[in-house]
């Protein structure tokens, strides 16, 4: 009999996950995917498998600067297991058009787009915000790939729990 691990229903939900780049940037002319649409495909996810996702911010100063650090939690609903990734933004001091909470506000969706593509393995890195170039994928294309890793349908087992 397998036990039920945060690490089996993180697995699980990763090899499934679909989140594609479906936003599209005009000035930049790239597409990319937000925190929302990531969350779009994981919930449905985090239901079939008896799990939950949940978000927190804080906020952190080094030096001058002010940062929002964004936790993604994935919690098992049987055990209260958890596993949680983080990621940081920094805060623009000005912003042409936004007030100070917009700014938050924008430092953290871009912080906890992070998180969740570092909790479920999904940054493939071939974002224009990790390029920051405007381009899109390295290859020029602005292509949302099918599958973000491995190969759909393919069988993965965790080394840890099986």
């Amino acid at each position: 009999m397998k036990m039920s691990t945060i690490h089996a229903k993180l697995l699980a939900i990763q090899s499934e996950l679909r989140a594609p780049k479906d936003q599209f940037n005009g000035f930049g002319k790239y597409k990319y995917r937000n925190a929302e649409g990531i969350l779009e495909a994981v919930k449905p996810l985090a239901r079939k498998h008896n799990a939950v996702c949940v978000l927190n911010d804080s906020i952190q100063s080094i030096g001058n600067r002010y940062y929002i650090v964004a936790t993604a939690t994935l919690i098992d609903c049987e055990n209260g297991q958890s596993i949680s990734a983080v990621a940081n933004a920094r805060e623009e001091d000005t912003k042409k058009g936004m007030d100070g909470s917009q700014i938050t506000g924008t430092a953290s969706s871009y912080a906890r787009k992070y998180a969740l593509g570092g909790l479920f393995a999904i940054d493939d890195g071939r974002d224009s915000d990790a390029l920051n170039d405007g381009r899109g994928r390295p290859d020029g294309s602005d292509e949302a790939p099918d599958a973000l890793f491995g190969t759909p349908g393919a069988e993965l087992t965790c080394e840890r729990c099986g």
